[in-house]
């Protein structure tokens, strides 16, 4: 089969997946010409590294997806590594989201507030800020530097009295009429200014005005001046000046393990270092250095909100046009990926190395702690349940209902005891009417198992070990099913006051075992709260929706989908939003205009 699907390969753009026999994705590339890359693997005078070559055993079945251009190749290659997280593939261990500042430009009188969306808004962004704990002190600290407003709504209007940061000088109070629009611009500018690392000229005009003050006697004015003063010199300590030009800039360094790599990255933003992170690198790091630096600006800045024009590497990397091409779409702007020869940037690569070295060695040591825990409450659950060996996949199942409504079910699985979310299963429960948990996984885990022994792909592999979570009566339940289907799956059963019950009797865990358990029992059953929830509220929207007249099954269906399930989105839709919805024209928009309206009064 698989000598067959190499000779039919395409020699066009696109991305491959290699797969095991366990029909899990383990490799995801991508190619020029998919025929020659593909084909390269299984070539005798090929040289390929002792990784790959085992790459290449565990090899039972190829697929392909063609792309119209290489850029579109990496963007489809990252979102298939993400997705599936291939063993053999260079990947990021976990997504960051950070914090920004942002300045609301598009308000008449703008706030300035921390957001970890980036919307074009007519916003101003700042960052990102990988310290949430120092980014919230700066926010602090400029707001005793400069009074403006924080109340959250978009329109200022008239008030009776202003609030208390107006009384504090915290803020000019637009509210009261206080402060014109030009002035209040003045000082959103100066933010601008300091945010960009251009204080230098807000900190001489302080002074100035601080010793005028003095001179005049008006103390009371001098001493504010002086506080504000000291408020900037705080947030100039927490920032590392690296850069007199006020360049926006990321540098990365990285040091490599074998199956793991540490990549140390540093944001520059106005010339000063505001914060740095680590990211840590699984699958074949011990790559040359190009192509582990490659496979991170891929999956790094694939999930990035701001890019900056400038981006220093420690070395060059083979795919550098078609990377900078790339980003430069995403940004809006210019890209550039440069290698530091010298001076400041190369010293600040060389700290980046320390700084990955370090965290590099803690991960690890945390890792062994953890990859030795797992082992444990594996091979305990293996003696203690009397397996032949340790169990490899654990599948978990769980109701969520509400009175017997909207009856789901969810199935976790976790292999050598860590959870792999792409593998998770959801169900509605189809034949049991009310509450009934030992029906309903009945019905639910009888599913799993038919798919299993017909074949279907997403559930061709067996557990070892199934966990319910309940006690002595579901695992009578599903047990009954599992017999009637003359399979030979151990079921083992734990409730939520943890006590454990396999074959029909109560049993005692060691620590680990239990401590793992416990863990899918939690793992499954927030999967399946979180299925109900969502469920629930699509019906509650959908009763909502039905009290608009004219509004039937298929224009509501058009409706929820447009408005991505959202009433508060709906709600908040113009008229021309709603015409804009397949199958809504300007009558019945009007009606679902009217709906929210009279709704909302």
């Amino acid at each position: 089969m698989l000598t067959e699907k190499l000779a039919v390969l395409p020699a066009k753009t696109g991305v491959y997946l290699f797969k095991n026999k366990r029909g899990r994705v383990i490799y995801v590339g991508k190619a020029l010409n998919l025929r020659s890359r593909v084909s390269s693997y299984f070539s005798a005078g090929h040289s390929i590294s002792p990784r790959t070559r085992v790459l290449v055993k565990n090899i039972a079945d190829v697929e392909y997806l063609l792309t119209d251009s290489e850029i579109e190749a990496l963007i489809l290659e990252s979102n298939l590594i993400k997705r599936h997280r291939p063993k053999y593939n260079i990947r990021l261990t976990d997504d960051k989201s950070y914090p920004y500042l942002r300045i609301t430009l598009g308000e008449e009188y703008p706030r300035l507030e921390i957001t970890r969306r980036l919307l074009k808004d007519g916003s101003r962004y700042f960052g990102p800020y990988p310290n949430v704990g120092a980014v919230q002190e700066i926010l602090k600290l400029l707001q005793r530097i400069f009074p403006l407003r924080t109340c959250k709504q978009k329109k200022v209007k008239k008030k009776q009295r202003p609030c208390l940061n107006a009384y504090l000088g915290r803020c000019l109070a637009p509210c009261q009429g206080e402060v014109n629009k030009e002035t209040y611009q003045e000082l959103i500018k100066e933010v601008i200014h300091f945010l960009e690392g251009k204080e230098e000229k807000i900190v001489v005009k302080l002074t100035k005005e601080m010793q005028a003050a003095a001179e005049k006697l008006n103390f009371e004015k001098a001493a504010e001046l002086r506080d504000q003063l000291r408020a900037i010199a705080e947030v100039r300590e927490k920032q590392k000046v690296v850069s007199t030009s006020f360049a926006d800039f990321d540098l990365l360094n990285y040091v490599g393990k074998p199956e793991l790599a540490c990549v140390q990255l540093f944001f520059v933003r106005g010339g000063k270092l505001i914060g740095s992170d680590y990211f840590l690198l699984e699958g074949e790091v011990e790559k040359e250095a190009e192509e582990v630096i490659s496979a991170f600006l891929k999956q790094y800045y694939h999930q990035a909100k701001v890019i900056p024009r400038q981006v220093f590497l420690p070395v060059e990397v083979a795919e550098k046009s078609v990377l900078e091409t790339w980003l430069a779409e995403k940004r809006g702007g210019r890209v550039v990926l440069q290698v530091p020869q010298r001076g400041l940037k190369k010293r600040l690569l060389i700290l980046a190395a320390k700084n990955a070295q370090e965290n590099l060695e803690r991960e690890l040591q945390l890792r062994k702690q953890r990859r030795q825990t797992r082992q444990k409450a594996l091979a305990d659950l293996a003696e203690i349940l009397d397996l032949a060996e340790p169990p490899w996949r654990i599948e978990g199942f769980d109701l969520s209902g509400f009175q017997g409504s909207a009856v789901v079910a969810g199935m976790v699985v976790f292999e050598e005891g860590r959870p792999f979310p792409d593998q998770y299963r959801r169900f509605k429960v189809k034949t049991v009417e009310g509450s009934d948990d030992f029906a309903g996984l009945s019905e639910v885990l009888k599913r799993r198992l038919m798919r299993g022994l017909a074949g279907e792909q997403r559930f061709a592999i067996w557990p070892d070990l199934i966990l319910v979570d309940g006690g002595r009566g579901q695992l009578s339940a599903v047990t009954k099913v599992r017999d009637e289907l003359a399979l030979a799956i151990p079921i083992i059963a734990l409730t939520e006051q943890g006590e454990v019950f396999f074959e029909g009797c109560s049993i005692v865990l060691t620590d680990e075992a239990f401590n793992l358990l416990a863990q899918i029992r939690d793992e499954v059953h927030r999967f399946a709260i979180t299925y109900h929830r969502l469920l629930r509220g699509k019906q509650s929207l959908s009763s909502v929706l039905d009290e608009i007249p004219g509004l039937g099954p298929q224009r509501r269906t058009a409706l929820l989908e447009h408005f991505q399930f959202s009433l508060a989105k709906i709600r908040q839709a113009s008229l021309e939003e709603l015409k804009a919805v397949k199958g809504v024209g300007p009558k019945l928009a009007q009606q679902i205009w009217n709906f929210f309206q009279v709704s909302e009064e």
